[in-house]
């Protein structure tokens, strides 16, 4: 090549990653403002967020957010090693985010539960258990990774039966096979050694993706929900958001 056009394929190269920066940044930027358009249009009061770690959801000024995680920021810390320095924001309340139990019915105007639900290993159960602790007209505001834009891309999406069965017999009958499929599909774990990574992951109790879903399949879970189950709440809006989708449940 000569170096006139070498120097023609480097400038190509770097103009390149610099659009591809440029991308990135608008997709940043356009993701956090329709969180925080929902934010604002939906949550008032004081409630809790779950599971918030190093990215707590913007709200408006003067909304009051207590922050519950099931272990302290030291626990987090040990726990979620990946996070390196990440500044985590304070845990005002140690509590099972899927049970919620040392929260009193009807206490909060509403619940956030960013990339949450997907840890759950029921999460009809868990979505009734938020919406147990909302006064009536409050909200649930869910914000999932969509299986097709992630690490997930390569796993099926969890069946509605799957997770009825585990709402109806309890998740102790599928936990090993989720915690095999992470281990293969996502963490791609040699064959040889998957059994060994599988009981890691049992032993340390380590917080995966159970379920996966894309929007529809989300849509078909909450209208099973609501229709079947009976669980207290409207379909405000469910709105595709990059990576993720978010659902905006009403307590009724």
């Amino acid at each position: 090549m000569s170096v006139a056009r070498e120097r023609l394929s480097t400038a190509a190269r770097r103009a390149a990653g610099g659009a591809a920066g440029v991308g990135a940044r608008l997709r940043a930027v356009g993701f956090a403002r329709r969180r925080r358009r929902l934010s604002k249009r939906y949550l008032l009061g004081s409630g809790l967020e779950i599971g918030a770690l190093h990215r707590p959801l913007a709200v408006a000024r003067g909304v009051k957010v207590t922050y519950v995680d099931r272990m302290d920021v030291a626990g987090l810390r040990a726990h979620y090693p990946e996070l390196g320095d990440a500044q985590l924001v304070h845990v005002d309340a140690i509590d099972n985010g899927e049970a919620l139990a040392g929260q009193r019915d009807a206490s909060a105007d509403f619940v956030i539960a960013n990339h949450f639900l997907e840890h759950s290993e029921d999460p009809i159960g868990t979505i009734e258990s938020h919406l147990r602790v909302i006064r009536p007209g409050g909200v649930l505001y869910l914000a999932v990774p969509d299986r097709r834009r992630t690490f997930d891309s390569d796993r099926e999406p969890t069946p509605l039966d799957h997770v009825i069965r585990d709402h109806r017999e309890g998740p102790a009958w599928s936990r090993t096979l989720h915690q095999r499929e992470w281990a293969e599909l996502v963490e791609k774990v040699p064959p040889g050694e998957l059994e060994d990574r599988v009981r890691w992951l049992e032993e340390h109790d380590y917080s995966i993706h159970f379920h996966v879903w894309g929007r529809e399949d989300f849509r078909a879970l909450l209208e099973h929900a609501r229709d079947v189950q009976g669980l207290p709440f409207t379909l405000e809006e469910l709105v595709q958001n990059d990576h993720e989708f978010i659902a905006i449940l009403r307590r009724t």
